[in-house]
């Protein structure tokens, strides 16, 4: 086994990592806090939303909000994030209109969530309200 591993670590160095390869070292590559992150990310239920603060405070950083909006933008599509349930704290969409807002709108709105007539979120209703909460 230990030259099954050794191979795929010559192949990610050299930048030639074959598909199969990459469930087995990419999740040894992620810090313990992104890990966590994705965790709590993908722990939020349809229909509910988690603000950027929230999430980096239940994955152990209370001010790590810009680091989730970093890992959200690079790591949405790898691990098939619901990435469209992270709000800002007021209970808005952070993205601009025409850079991904209608999307995420759609998308939550597809689960149930509804905007008021100024375009935020109740975060009384639809907040959710993680275990260690």
């Amino acid at each position: 086994m230990a030259g099954l591993h050794t191979s795929i670590y010559q192949n990610f160095e050299k930048g030639e990592l074959k598909k199969s390869e990459k469930s087995v070292i990419y999740p040894f590559m992620l810090m313990p806090y992104t890990q966590r992150v994705l965790q709590v990310i993908k722990s939020i239920p349809e229909g509910k939303v988690l603000a950027y603060g929230r999430v980096a405070a239940l994955a152990g950083n209370p001010r790590g909000a810009r680091q989730v909006s970093r890992i959200l933008h690079s790591m949405s599509g790898k691990h098939d994030l619901p990435w469209h349930r992270v709000v800002n704290c007021r209970g808005k969409i952070s993205l601009p209109r025409g850079q991904g807002y209608e999307l995420q709108r759609a998308l939550l709105e597809s689960e149930g969530v509804r905007f008021s007539p100024v375009h935020t979120i109740n975060l009384k209703k639809y907040l959710w309200q993680a275990p260690s909460d």
